[in-house]
Order: C-alpha cells, then structure tokens, then sequence
C-alpha cells in the first residue's frame, strides 16, 4: 500500500490515450530517472473513431507544457485555426438567425459585467460586437495572430481545428520520442485482478502479461477496464439531450486556395445541426441527429441538402452517440479517460478538453502510492461529475432558449421535463439578472465561464430585465470598456491577416518559437 506509485499503464490510444500519455509524462519527467514509466498498450488492428476535430483554447497550453512545436503540430496535423463558433438558425430557423460564441471574453470581463449596459443601451449591435471584436474577425475570415507573433501567443484567443487521426499519430511519435513513453503494439486478450479487486496487469496476444500501479483506460465506448472489468455503470442523458447519430463526411474544397472559416460553423436541421469544420485541405461535416425524429435516409438527404448535390458521390460515415457518461470515473487503481468515461454530442467541442482536463489532474494530483489514491479518486470523481453535468447544462441551453416549432424535435427540446433543474433554476435568474460569477461559475473546473453562458442566451434573443439606475456606479467603465471592443475590432480587422493567407506561411516559413 505504501509502495510508490511507479507504472502508469494506459490501455488504448487515439487522442484521448496519446494526450493523456503526454500530459502525464510531461508532468512527471524529473521522475523518469528514477523508475517512473509511462507505458501506452495499442491495439494494431483496431481502428479510432477520428472525428473529434474541434478543440478549446486548453489545447495550446497543454501542447506546449508537452513541448509540442506548434509550426509541426500545423503541418503534421493538417490544423487550422479556430476562433469560437457560429450557430446559425438556431433561434427561429431563418436565413438571417446566426450569432457567435467566440473564444475571447468581453472586454473588461473581470471588473465589469457588461451585458446589463448592452442590455439598455440597445442600439442594435449584437452582444457579441458590443464586447469582443472576435465575432468581426470570424466574419471577415481573418485569423486570430500574425506570422510574427509566437508560436502559443494570440492576438485574438483561439483554439484549433484538426485532423484527429493524424493528430493522434503526431502526438504518439512525440510522446515516445520526446518524452519516453513506452509504446507497445498488442491486442489485450484479459485483464488480470488481485485479491483486493484492483487490476494487477493485462494480458496481451503480441507482448504477454504488462503490468501496472495505475491503469488508465482509453479503450473507447467498449470501456474495457472501468466498465467491463470493474462493472462501473453508465448514466445515460438521453432525456436531456437527443441526438444519438451522426453522419460524418470529408468535403474536399472547389479548388486549394478557396476561403476557410476560422469558427465552427453549426446550423441547425429539423431534427439536428450541421457541423462544417474548415481543415487547410478540406472540410470537416456531419449531421447529428435524433433518430426518434429522423431516419437515417431522411438525415442523409438533410445531409446533402446542405452540401449541394455535387457531393452526392461522398458515402458517409455513421456514428452512434450513446450520450451519457460513467457513474464513476476512478474505481480502485483503474480511471477512464475520453469515449470510455462518456460522450456527448459535439457541439461545444467538450470530448478533447474533458480528455485535457482529466489526465491534466491524473498527472497533478498522481496518488504518492496506494494507501492515499481512494483519496484522489474521490477528489478526482467529485470534480469529473461536476464537469459533466456543467457540459449537458450547457448544451441543453441552446435547445432550451429555441423559437422554433417547426418540427417534434424543437417542441420536444422545449418542454420543461427534459431540461436539468439546476439549468431550469438559472434561467429564471437570468430573467432578472444577467449571468455572473456568482451563479456557481466561480469553480477553478468550469470548463464553460459566465461570458459563453452570456453569448449563448444574448444571441439566441433572451432578455434580461435591465433597469439603468441598477448600474450607474458602473455605467462609465462599461463604456469605456465597450468603446475599447470597437477599437480594438477595427485594429484588429486592419491588421490581421486572412486565416488562410497566415496558415500557408506557417507551413512555409514557420512560427517563431518561444
């Protein structure tokens, strides 16, 4: 019990087990002198599922504490950059209903609450223009930082797109050249226990027996560790969220120099949303649906509506989302990480950031040995099941604030018994007040602040009732704060350069390096 915690085994690899292999390894480097070991078991035969391509802005700061660069990550990952997203007929479902969620928050965010000004100035911009200039630079197409600045640095806060598969591949090559993880190729035949219920070692067909103090599990949906060994549950939120399908497709562009949108641009469907992910050579697309509201023929003509009928030719591919995450994330010696903790629909990009979240507080709060790791596994599961729940609250807002009643999917999303109480509670809050630090987004895991929850209901139309002698004491800084955003925004869109003109010099000439 007391022995030191010396092999963390990680079974599976895709994104989540070659991000948690290096953010683990990078953390602990000092200790790999000592005995300290990484070791990553692959399957050969079994393929990822490779359609996770949009991220949060975490990733820049978890690759380069990797000591990724960020010029090979771009080339190597076929990357780009993204700067929030858009969603587009999601409100009321006409040609001219989109709004911006971007990636920056509203200027002056730690001193002022600005949506309160906005709210009774009305004078016709859009709360994301009032206060940020990324929606402008998104419209333009610009990028979010020039080729002189750093690599990681930004002008304006961005994330990235990315090819998941290559990504995947990239980080495997740095993680055993860089960082000294150990790779092996096998296919795991058992998973062998000790008398206390903990998993001792895996056996493998290609490399016998591997053993472990601490097992984390990235095999996916089948969640072979945490789920089929240890008997952990699933909690499904099928009632909250729907959509259990995806179809995905690769769109190649007209020709190679065509624009590229720098955002996540998702528009919703009768029974879904579309989303259109611009990658340097091509664009990444699906439809993600309920099939309690539509049938797969039915989605794919969706599919193609949206795409025109030159990509008739294209065969999707189909995803089942099972949406729900485990009832526990670390059992005895053994914690999952990726599609084995859950999934949920990928509207806000949440899969890759829980990925970072995870094995970023694996690797920090390490257990010293067995004695104390039920210690931070509880720790561990406390903060994971809040996450959780904070990501369906969210996703559950954009459906939630619809218009829309043009089909069963619209009306079903409405009615108060598939929407969380906590959600519930806040939007009646929000009537009177708007969305701040105080509504529980104070926690160092929020993975969604105050500002994305103000994004979201300002540009779906909600009102909050703001009377302007409840803000005089701050009405000065508001301005000014808000008289910055319009500065800043025409500094920015006379500066920057158009996404794909700056990403075509990074794969020429590079970044420069910190």
């Amino acid at each position: 019990m007391s022995q030191r915690l010396q092999s963390v085994v990680i079974v599976g690899g895709g994104t989540a087990g070659w991000l948690a292999a290096g953010i683990i390894a990078a953390r602990h480097q000092g200790r790999m002198k000592s005995g300290f070991s990484v070791t990553l078991v692959e399957s050969p035969t079994v393929p990822i599922i490779g359609v996770g391509e949009g991220t949060w802005p975490t990733l820049r700061s978890s690759l380069q504490k990797m000591g990724v660069s960020e010029t090979e990550f771009f080339r190597h990952c076929n990357a780009a950059f993204k700067q929030g997203a858009s969603f587009a007929k999601w409100t009321t479902g006409a040609d001219d209903d989109a709004y911006y969620h971007p990636l920056m928050m509203p200027q002056g965010f730690t001193q002022v609450n600005l949506a309160p000004h906005w709210l009774c100035k009305g004078d016709g911009h859009s709360f994301c223009d009032a206060v940020t200039p990324q929606g402008q630079l998104c419209e333009a197409g610009l990028a979010p930082k020039m080729i002189t600045t750093p690599e990681y640095d930004a002008v304006a806060n961005y994330a990235y797109h990315l090819d998941a598969g290559k990504f995947a591949g990239f980080l495997q090559r740095h993680c055993t050249g860089k960082l000294g993880v150990r790779h092996v190729l096998a296919d795991v035949t058992t998973v062998n226990q000790n008398e206390q219920g903990d998993i001792r070692s895996v056996g493998t067909q290609q490399a016998g027996e591997i053993a472990g103090d601490l097992f984390v599990d990235c095999t996916g949906f089948t969640a072979l560790l945490l789920g089929k060994t240890l008997g952990v549950g699933f909690k499904e939120c099928s009632d909250v969220l729907f959509c259990d399908a995806a179809l995905a497709l690769q769109v190649p562009y007209p020709t190679p120099d065509a624009p590229m949108a720098s955002h996540t641009i998702s528009t919703a469907q009768a029974a879904g949303w579309i989303w259109d992910i611009g990658l340097p050579t091509r664009r990444g697309t699906g439809y993600v649906y309920s099939t309690r509201h539509a049938g797969d023929d039915e989605a794919y003509e969706t599919l193609m509506r949206y795409l025109g009928p030159e990509h008739r030719h294209l065969t999707p591919r189909k995803i089942n989302i099972r949406s729900g995450h485990r009832t526990t994330f670390w059992k005895n010696n053994c914690v999952a990480v990726g599609l084995a903790a859950g999934f949920l629909e990928p509207l806000e990009s949440s899969a890759i950031v829980l990925i970072e979240l995870s094995a970023k507080l694996i690797a920090e709060q390490l257990p010293a040995n067995r004695e104390v790791m039920d210690i931070v596994a509880a720790r561990f599961n406390e903060v994971s099941h809040y996450r959780w729940g904070r990501i369906i609250d969210f996703l559950k807002l954009h459906y939630v604030l619809t218009q829309r009643r043009d089909s069963a999917f619209w009306c079903d999303n409405v009615d108060p018994a598939g929407v969380p109480e906590r959600l519930q509670n806040l939007l009646k809050l929000w009537k009177y007040q708007s969305p701040w630090f105080f509504d529980e987004f104070d926690r160092l895991e929020e993975v969604f602040p105050a500002a994305s929850y103000q994004y979201v209901l300002y540009g779906m139309g909600f009102r909050t009732e703001a009377l302007p002698q409840d803000n005089t004491g701050t009405a000065a800084a508001a301005a000014r704060y808000m008289n910055d955003a319009a500065l800043l925004s025409k500094q920015m869109r006379s500066q920057l350069p158009r996404n794909r003109e700056l990403l075509n010099k990074i794969f020429e000439y590079g970044l420069q390096p910190i």
